[in-house]
């Protein structure tokens, strides 16, 4: 059986744990590889690689760093298909989804390339008599980051990028799901031209994050996951005193105005809610729809669900793939038996009818969702929509609002004052208008509010580029030696 070792130093690098896990192939139920998963040890021997090989990549002009970027950029691109490839491997989302989640990850290297420019400082001159200043950015060290099994290629893209750019060493624990496609990665930085050991991969479980949260070479963590995961995240890591972002779960919600264009609008509920089988922190997963249209709405989305091609990653007409593991897809199908039993209607089951073999769970709609009902208070993370009626803007507001999650909304509308107005009043970190899965282009950056990150910065774009970095301020003064004395009192610049 294939195995999956660790990537340290620029080589693959076998573990030493004696404790491996399995890597299923969710669309036939079967293992198709066995995953090494680190111990403290061979965490603690991949951080030392990267702290060895942060001198010398931090020297390393800004012109040569920028440089290894584009190169990343040209080979990445040459190699999207086998790495969308790996990603529909062992994930299970379709081959078209999966060279999406790569063309995103891509933007920001594209972003990355212009550190140069992203690095510049600021420079005051005589801010004082014979006295300048300026200020510029430093990289932390060595950056560790953890990402979940739906975007394997696509997250860690969204901070090695930067880190590395920034001048930082990185080591990367990804999950131990679907570890192929970061495996990948790797050698295709090694491909242009990234020294050795400045960005390492140790393939584990819990264990090898909580030691990265405690060692004390590890400057700074980054974190995609659950909510209850990224708590913890954050508060070891600062309790550390490493510098955390950690993004967790998302319960995201589409406002659909009663001038909405309706086909419109179910369409885009069918593909955010269904798409990747719902395993999207960005996934809508409940459908705010005023009374007065809601059953035209629910019409045309049951009308759409059945044409929905679900089946292998390998079937080009495939339109939807598996759950990850069947674990995940028993959750899932749990909140379909508990929306029955509260109270809710489910109208499109997605038990029933599904492709023999692997975690499949097809698309399922619920109408008559409240607050209190375990399917609209809790992230489901697969492809169940819950419809919840509301009689009008204000109500649809406040339960966004309320929510304990603030990472995506959107609202359907044609009114662009209602729009505007949306935007202005809305708790949430992303806001789409007509556009249901709002994920910020590569140049700007991506994150919730409340519940769906801790921390104060933001992933990828500008705030990833001072996430890993720190600024330094100089004040220079060059006087002349005749006029040289001893002055004890505080600094003035009057």
């Amino acid at each position: 059986m294939r195995r999956i070792a660790h990537w340290v130093g620029g080589k693959s690098v076998p573990g030493t744990s004696g404790r491996s896990g399995p890597v299923w192939n969710p669309a036939t139920g079967e293992r198709q590889a066995s995953v090494d998963l680190a111990s403290a040890a061979e965490v603690d021997h991949a951080v030392d690689v990267a702290r060895a090989a942060f001198p010398d990549w931090r020297a390393t002009s800004l012109s040569a760093r920028a440089e290894v970027m584009f190169r990343f950029r040209e080979v990445l691109a040459a190699n999207r298909e086998d790495l969308a490839f790996l990603v529909s491997a062992e994930h299970g989302k379709v081959l078209t989804d999966a060279l999406g989640e790569v063309a995103r990850g891509l933007e920001n290297v594209e972003f990355a390339c212009g550190v140069p420019h992203l690095l510049k400082g600021g420079y005051s001159e005589q801010a004082a008599p014979g006295l300048d200043v300026h200020s510029v950015r430093q990289p932390l060290g060595v950056v560790a980051g953890v990402t979940p099994f739906n975007f394997p290629a696509m997250v860690p893209l969204w901070m090695i990028a930067n880190a590395l750019a920034c001048g930082n060493t990185f080591v990367l624990k990804p999950s131990e799901r679907d570890p192929s496609a970061p495996m990948f990665l790797a050698e295709l930085l090694r491909e242009a031209g990234l020294p050795d050991g400045c960005f390492n991969v140790v393939n584990g479980d819990a264990g090898a994050v909580d030691r990265l949260l405690e060692h004390p070479d590890v400057a700074a963590v980054s974190f995609v996951g659950s909510t209850a995961v990224a708590e913890h995240v954050h508060e070891t890591g600062t309790r550390n005193g490493k510098r955390v972002q950690a993004l967790g779960g998302a319960k995201n919600h589409m406002l659909v105005m009663p001038d909405a264009d309706l086909d419109v609008a179910a369409d885009a509920a069918v593909g955010a809610a269904y798409g990747s089988a719902g395993e999207r922190c960005m996934a809508i997963s409940v459908l705010l729809v005023y009374e007065s249209v809601a059953d035209d709405l629910i019409a045309r989305i049951r009308a759409r669900i059945p044409r929905i091609r679900m089946g292998p990653a390998a079937e080009h007409e495939s339109e939807m793939g598996p759950l990850i593991t069947a674990e995940h897809r028993d959750r899932v199908a749990g909140h379909l038996a508990d929306a029955s039993a509260e109270g809710a209607t489910v109208l499109v089951d997605g038990r029933e009818d599904v492709p023999a073999g692997g975690f499949f769970l097809g698309p399922s709609l619920i109408d008559g969702v409240r607050p209190g009902m375990r399917c609209y208070d809790e992230e489901i993370f697969g492809p169940v929509l819950a419809v919840t009626r509301i009689g009008g803007y204000e109500e649809g507001l406040r339960l966004i609002n309320e929510n304990r999650y603030g990472n995506g909304t959107a609202i359907f509308t044609r009114d662009g004052g209602a729009a505007r107005r949306f935007e202005f009043e809305v708790d949430a970190g992303m806001v789409g208008v007509n556009v249901p899965v709002p994920t910020p282009v590569g140049y700007y950056s991506f994150g919730g509010w409340k519940a769906s990150l801790f921390g104060d910065r933001h992933m990828y774009g500008p705030e990833g580029v001072d996430f890993y970095t720190r600024s330094k301020v100089v004040t220079a003064r060059w006087p002349d030696p005749a006029s040289s004395a001893i002055d004890l009192g505080f600094p003035q610049t009057r």
